[in-house]
C-alpha cells in the first residue's frame, strides 16, 4: 500500500488513513486504486453522491461570475435564489433564512438568535436551552453545552455554562414500546417536568434531532413524541429548535425529517446534505415574526465572514435541484426499506446485533452482549473501533458512535448516498456480513 506522505495535518488522533485519489458516485479510490463503497456518506454528508456532473457544471459557471461577495457589501444573485427554494421547502411561515457553513455554526445561530429574540420581546429572563442525553449539537463551545456526550464535552466543561437535559426516547433500551403513543408522551412528559424544574419564565428553547445523528444512531422516536414536544414547548412559550444538521437534506425520504410527523419548528438548522459536500454550507431558518422582532430591536448581532457565499450557494442549489431531478427522496425511501430489511436479516444470523433502526436511508445497528437485558459489549472489545476497521479493509465505509453516553455500547450507522441501488445494497450487506463474521470468530471468547 503507498503510504500517505508525512503529514502536517492533525486531527482528533494519530490514525492515518490512505490518500483519496477520487470518488465518483457512491464509490471512493486511494492512490493504489483500491475502492471503497462510501457507506455512510461521509459523515452522513455526500447525499447525492460524489462528483455529480451537474453539481461541479453549476459551481463551475458561478465561478467564471464570482466567488465571493460580503454580505455586508453586495446581495448575490446564487444566495437570494437557495434562500427562497429553501424556504419553499419549509413549514408555511418559516421564510427567513441564514446562510453559515457548517452544522455547528447553524446551531450557534439559532440558540443567539432564540435569545435575541427574548430579549426583543422582553422576556430577558429566558436563556436555559434544553437538549437529550445523549445529543450531539456541534462542536463549538455554545452547541457543546447542549451536547450530552461527555468523551467530546468534559474536558471544556470549566469554560462553559451547564445547560439542563432530558433523557433521549430510547424505548429499546428502557423495554418500552416505541409504536405506543403512551410511550411518546412518556418521554416527552420529562420535557415538560424539566421546563417546570427549572422555572417555565428562565427556559428559552428545546433542541431535538427529529430522528437522532451520531449520538443515538438513527433514533426514531416513538409515537406521539414530536407532537407533544410541540404541544409543550408551545404551551410555556419555549421556542422549538429542530436540528437537521444530519436528518435534514433527503434522507429519510422527507426533505426534513420532521415532515414524518407534520410538526413545524420555530428554528430549524440544516447542513451535511444540504450541500451534500459539495462545499462547505448550511442553514438556519427561521419564523418571520422571530426575525422580525430581532431585526426591529437593532438587528442580529451575529454573522460569519462566508456567510451566503456565491459559491457555495451556486452549489447548494444545484444539489437541491439534482435531489428533485433525480427523485432521490423516493429512491431513499424504497432503498432504504431494502437495505434496513437486509440489515435486519443480519440480525437474524448474528445474536451480537440487539436492534436496527431507522427510516429510509437513515439506518443503523446496535451490538450487545444479550439480545434480552440489551447489555452493552465489554468496553474493551472497543467494536466501535474495531468493526468499522474490519470494513474498511474490506472496502466499505461505516460510521460507529459509542451509545451509552460516549463510553459503553457500540451502534453503527449505515447511511450511504441516495443514489444506491439494489446492487450497491447488496455489496453492503455481503461485506457487512463477512465483517461481522471476522469480529465473532475474532473475539469468540469475548462476546
Amino acid at each position: 500500500m503507498t503510504q500517505p506522505p508525512k503529514s502536517h495535518l492533525f486531527y482528533q488522533s494519530r490514525l492515518r488513513r490512505p490518500m483519496l485519489d477520487q470518488a465518483r458516485g457512491v464509490y471512493m479510490w486511494d492512490l493504489d486504486g483500491k475502492r471503497y463503497l462510501d457507506g455512510s456518506s461521509g459523515a452522513m454528508v455526500c447525499n447525492i453522491g460524489h462528483s455529480n456532473e451537474r453539481v461541479l457544471e453549476a459551481m463551475r459557471r458561478q465561478m467564471e461570475k464570482s466567488t465571493f461577495g460580503y454580505r455586508l457589501h453586495f446581495e448575490t444573485e446564487p444566495a437570494e435564489r437557495l434562500a427562497e427554494k429553501t424556504a419553499s421547502l419549509t413549514p408555511e411561515g418559516m421564510d427567513k433564512v441564514f446562510f453559515v457553513s457548517g452544522g455547528s455554526e447553524a446551531v450557534e445561530s439559532a440558540i443567539k438568535l432564540a435569545r435575541q429574540n427574548a430579549i426583543a420581546i422582553g422576556e430577558a429572563q429566558r436563556w436555559k436551552v434544553i437538549s437529550r442525553q445523549p445529543s450531539y449539537h456541534g462542536a463549538t463551545l455554545g452547541a457543546l453545552t447542549l451536547t450530552g456526550y461527555a468523551p467530546l464535552s468534559s474536558a471544556f466543561d470549566p469554560m462553559m455554562r451547564p445547560m439542563p437535559k432530558i433523557p433521549a426516547p430510547r424505548a429499546y433500551l428502557d423495554g418500552l414500546d416505541p409504536d405506543d403513543e403512551a410511550t411518546g408522551c412518556y418521554y416527552a412528559d420529562m420535557l415538560e417536568e424539566r421546563i417546570l424544574a427549572e422555572g417555565p419564565e428562565t427556559v428559552l428553547a428545546f433542541i431535538v434531532e427529529p430522528v437522532g445523528g451520531a449520538s443515538t444512531g438513527a433514533l426514531v422516536p416513538p409515537a406521539g413524541y414530536m407532537k407533544r414536544i410541540r404541544e409543550i414547548c408551545s404551551k410555556y412559550g419555549v421556542l422549538l429548535i429542530h436540528d437537521e444538521v444530519m436528518s435534514g437534506g433527503g434522507r429519510t425520504g422527507k426533505f426534513f425529517a420532521a415532515e414524518h410527523w407534520d410538526v413545524a419548528p420555530d428554528i430549524l438548522v440544516i447542513s451535511k446534505g444540504f450541500a451534500a459536500g459539495y462545499v462547505p454550507l448550511g442553514a438556519m431558518v427561521a419564523t418571520n415574526e422571530i426575525v422580525e422582532n430581532v431585526l426591529n430591536q437593532g438587528g442580529f448581532l451575529h454573522g460569519y465572514t462566508y456567510a451566503g457565499n456565491p459559491l457555495a450557494c451556486a452549489a447548494g442549489l444545484a444539489v437541491l435541484n439534482e435531489i428533485e431531478r433525480e427523485g432521490l427522496l423516493e429512491n431513499a425511501t424504497t432503498v432504504g426499506h431494502e437495505l434496513k430489511a437486509g440489515l435486519q436479516g443480519l440480525m437474524d444470523r448474528y445474536d451480537i446485533i440487539g436492534d436496527v433502526r431507522g427510516v429510509g436511508l437513515f439506518l443503523a445497528f446496535e451490538l450487545v452482549s444479550d439480545r434480552e437485558t440489551m447489555k452493552p459489549l465489554p468496553r474493551e472489545l472497543n467494536a466501535y473501533n474495531a468493526l468499522v476497521d474490519i470494513a474498511y479493509d474490506k472496502g466499505l465505509i461505516i460510521y460507529s458512535r459509542r451509545t451509552r453516553g460516549g463510553y459503553d455500547g457500540d451502534h453503527f450507522l449505515v447511511c450511504p448516498p441516495m443514489i444506491t441501488n439494489s446492487t450497491h445494497v447488496a455489496e453492503i450487506l455481503e461485506t457487512l456480513d463477512a465483517a461481522l463474521g471476522e469480529f465473532v470468530k475474532t473475539n469468540h471468547n469475548q462476546l
